[in-house]
């Protein structure tokens, strides 16, 4: 399976392009920048971000398209920008019929290292580690579009039963499936008040 990953931003857009293949190898394939120039209006920054998003996957044809979830930030411009860069990611997998897979930054945190807390560089060495490269993947951007690549390839199908199942998952696995089994029950909780 092929999964592109994106780390949405309208100055710049990580793209991360991983293949998953038997037994959870994960192989690296492709990491980049799409760049939008902040003198342009937004709206032809968003148009450079989805011609760029839309060049990698014709290029590189994936199964699943795997977006870093927008969080709050304090500056709310910043926010916006993300959050339209992230839409158009969406934009141009929808229109090539490729599915769309969100995720947070803690559960790819989680995910690679084990721990949804865990700092930018431990993220950093964990993804090199991982996929096998020699050095860290630069920028940031393109680093975090690895993570959320393979964040999505490594999640459990579903939630940890116990058994069988649960004692082929690596550590980081479990983890990420605990935090995700316990955020949906307190999601469900909340839905129920």
């Amino acid at each position: 399976m092929i999964i592109l990953g994106v780390d949405p931003g309208l100055t710049r857009c990580g793209v991360g392009v991983i293949e998953a293949g038997a037994h959870s190898r994960l192989s690296f394939i492709h990491v980049d920048v799409v760049r939008s120039e902040p003198e342009q209006p937004q709206d032809l920054r968003l148009l450079t971000v989805y011609n760029g998003l839309a060049a990698k996957m014709d290029e590189f044809i994936p199964d699943v398209v795997s977006i870093e979830r927008v969080f709050a930030q304090d500056n709310r411009n910043t926010v916006l920008g993300t959050a339209q860069a992230a839409g158009m990611a969406m934009l141009a997998a929808a229109q090539r019929g490729i599915p769309v897979a969100v995720h947070t930054p803690s559960e790819s945190k989680t995910a690679i290292t084990g721990n949804g807390k865990a700092q930018k560089i431990q993220v950093e060495r964990m993804v090199a580690r991982i996929l096998n490269l020699n050095t860290l993947p630069k920028p940031a951007d393109a680093a975090d579009a690895l993570a959320i690549a393979i964040c999505h390839a490594l999640r459990p199908a579903g939630a940890i039963q116990g058994g069988e199942r649960e004692q082929h998952l690596t550590a980081a696995q479990r983890q990420w499936a605990m935090a995700a089994q316990k955020a949906g029950k307190s999601s469900r909780v909340r839905r129920a008040m």
